[in-house]
């Protein structure tokens, strides 16, 4: 659906996360993996997630066919649950319009806190959404919390107080604002970044979603699915052989 080229804010995200010394990448809604792909190249260690286990099937061939499958782990996984990952377990985390799938505030602020928690201390958050200057904001079906069903799909449009709610207690780097694809859909890419020396909130259990029955199965037009598969750990086959660190590698290079 949307090719095999990365998207602009990965190749953004790559550039910050080799900036900021990051080794370890964690993406949430990797869907069939252009994007996971991209940062295995680039040569980092890429955690992704999604709902679909046939997208993530086909991540797992891109990465044989490429030559990147030690550096790529897998998990179907719902976001409303705890993430399969224990505390301090990676270095950044990339989210390319999962948040304004059809998740409440309230599920969005526990993701972002299960990201803090996964998050190794400085550790870096960039992701995007949809915000309320779209120009389907407002159009299509309410249902309340700034989600609006339309052409079969619920959108959670972000007000910029949700941005700043959902940095609270982290550093705010950058709110940069861009458009992609025909309307063009109007998005923000948001990085913020996780204070050295900040406790982690505590792992969430699992329970069940507070997302409206009529929206839980409907997601951004742009988005992976909303997750409903058990939430096995994430595990690799076998450990992978050395490799320099991405500050040091050319694009590309393992």
């Amino acid at each position: 659906m949307y090719g095999e080229e990365p998207s602009g804010p990965a190749v953004h995200a790559a550039g910050v996360f080799r900036a900021a010394g990051a080794r370890d990448v964690l993406e949430l809604g990797a869907g069939h993996g252009r994007d996971a792909l991209y940062f295995a190249r680039e040569g980092f260690t890429v955690e992704a997630t999604d709902s679909s286990a046939i997208g993530l099937e086909q991540l797992r061939r891109g990465a044989l066919a490429q030559d990147t499958d030690g550096w790529v782990t897998t998990a179907v996984h719902d976001v409303r649950e705890a993430l399969p990952l224990p505390d301090g377990a990676v270095d950044a985390v990339f989210a390319h319009l999962l948040l304004c799938m059809a998740l409440s505030t309230e599920e969005s602020r526990a993701l972002v806190d299960e990201i803090r928690r996964v998050l190794r201390p400085g550790g870096m958050f960039v992701y995007t959404v949809r915000h309320t200057g779209d120009a389907h904001y407002g159009a299509g079906t309410a249902h309340g919390d700034d989600i609006f069903q339309h052409g079969g799909f619920a959108v959670h449009f972000f007000p910029r107080a949700l941005v700043d709610a959902l940095a609270d207690g982290w550093n705010l780097e950058e709110v940069h604002a861009f458009e992609e694809g025909d309307l063009p859909r109007r998005l923000w890419r948001i990085t913020q970044t996780l204070p050295r020396g900040a406790p982690s909130p505590r792992h969430r259990p699992t329970s069940s979603s507070t997302t409206p029955a009529c929206c839980a199965s409907l997601f951004c037009s742009a988005a992976a699915p909303l997750f409903t598969a058990p939430a096995p750990a994430l595990s690799r086959t076998s450990s992978p052989p050395t490799r320099r660190h991405p500050s040091t590698c050319p694009p590309g290079a393992t």
